[in-house]
């Protein structure tokens, strides 16, 4: 792990620590750990047994009282042991964690899952989110940057009344895909007017590149361009500059894992489905690239992962101009390793951004 983000992490937890004594913090911080490991609550007699503390059953229970009158633990059950709250966790994992490094097998096996031999970019990325499921039993989430290849192929296609597909194609021979609504009962004249238009004015260049005028020659020579072909290549121009890039998720399956009552299966299964949509995904790996480092969303932290009971840990990576261009991470159940995890997710993201160089 950098230098960088070992420092961020020390500065983290001087900010984020309350006012707890040796004691409640070495409690608090032995039943995070417990949970980590068994995701199962924890009770004073369990406590003082299993680790091996030098505190009375009767001690820990008032330690514990207090922490859960801090908002830190919480009981599931009238007559359980305790659990950490998702405010207990961010605590823990801020002001508590101290996170491990990578052994050298762990790094070889990332840069060997992820080794560029010849990939394309979409195939590497899709690598490190396969490589970052494997190895951290979760779900892999990697936020391609949108291409900036100059294009060879733009086409509108109908899919039936109301909707339309856009497809381009770059010079790396990369295929895109946006749906998009348009008219109900476009002509299919319009259609080919609409992709000849954005073809002849698009090739050999960037939609960044060609945006601005593209849009002042529609709205200039409405006359000379069909209508509804005009406000159909204004709304295909739209979707794609601001489609932002696109969301690769491997090993949704390994969330199941973790999954021990029928409420909770419901709630995985929402999660899926938000995976599915990618919208909101997408605004949180967005959100990764304009942080300095790792960025950990605990539960209900944010309100995709809240009912699932799920944190997701993620991190930008850069290209060799070293600037932000994407980001990658994990999602998993609240209890994931976060000590192997982060730096597991920051060595990935090194590695990705060597790679795109």
């Amino acid at each position: 792990m950098t230098d960088s983000v070992s420092t961020l992490s020390r500065s983290a937890r001087k900010l984020a620590t309350p006012a707890l004594s040796d004691r409640a913090r070495d409690v608090f911080r032995h039943i995070v750990e417990a949970y980590v490991e068994t995701g199962e609550p924890i009770g004073s007699r369990t406590l003082s047994r299993k680790l091996g503390l030098q505190l009375s059953p009767a001690t820990l229970r008032n330690v514990m009282a207090d922490l859960e009158d801090a908002g830190l633990l919480f009981a599931p059950h009238t007559s359980a042991g305790r659990l950490p709250t998702d405010a207990g966790l961010r605590l823990f994992v801020d002001g508590l964690l101290e996170v491990g490094r990578l052994s050298s097998q762990e790094r070889d096996d990332i840069e060997a899952k992820c080794a560029a031999n010849g990939k394309s970019v979409t195939e590497l990325l899709e690598a490190a989110s396969s490589t970052l499921s494997g190895l951290s039993r979760c779900a892999g989430l990697v936020f391609a940057p949108k291409s900036d290849a100059r294009l060879k192929h733009i086409e509108f296609v109908s899919l039936g009344p109301g909707r339309a597909l856009v497809v381009i194609v770059d010079e790396t021979g990369a295929v895109e895909n946006r749906i998009i609504d348009v008219a109900i009962g476009l002509p299919p004249s319009s259609l080919v007017e609409a992709s000849n238009f954005m073809t002849a004015r698009l090739v050999g260049k960037t939609i960044g590149e060609a945006r601005a005028g593209i849009l002042h020659e529609v709205r200039s020579q409405r006359a000379q361009l069909d209508e509804l072909a005009g406000k159909l290549v204004e709304t295909g121009l739209a979707s794609w500059s601001e489609s932002g890039g696109s969301l690769i998720v491997r090993g949704q399956a390994n969330l199941l894992e973790d999954v021990t009552a029928i409420d909770q299966v419901e709630r995985v299964r929402q999660l899926f489905n938000a995976l599915e949509t990618k919208q909101a995904m997408i605004r949180l790996l967005e959100a990764a690239e304009f942080a300095t480092g790792i960025q950990i969303f605990i539960g209900a932290e944010n309100e995709l992962f809240g009912l699932a009971g799920c944190s997701m840990v993620i991190a930008p990576y850069r290209n060799g101009q070293q600037r932000i261009v994407g980001a990658l991470g994990v999602v998993g159940p609240a209890r994931i390793d976060y000590a192997r995890i982060i730096p597991m997710v920051d060595y990935t993201a090194q590695i990705i951004g060597r790679l795109i160089s």
